[in-house]
C-alpha cells in the first residue's frame, strides 16, 4: 500500500524552520511543535517525525 504523501516539501521545511525559529518561546520542543503543528495543517505527531528526521540529516 502506498502511503499518501499530502504535504508539499516547502511545507515541511517552513514547519521545521517554524520550530526551531521559536522554540525558545516555549517551555520545550514538543511544546513548540503542539502550538505550530496546526498552524501548518498536520498532527503534532507528523511534525516531530520531520523535525527529528531534519536534525538527523544535518547532524545535529
Amino acid at each position: 500500500m502506498n502511503k499518501l504523501n499530502k504535504f508539499f516539501p516547502e511545507v515541511k521545511e517552513r514547519a521545521v524552520w517554524m520550530v526551531g525559529e521559536h522554540r525558545s518561546e516555549y517551555p520545550s520542543q514538543w511544546a513548540a511543535i503542539e502550538s505550530i503543528a496546526p498552524k501548518t495543517g498536520c498532527a503534532p505527531q507528523t511534525l516531530h517525525e520531520w523535525v527529528r528526521k531534519h536534525e538527523i540529516d544535518t547532524g545535529m
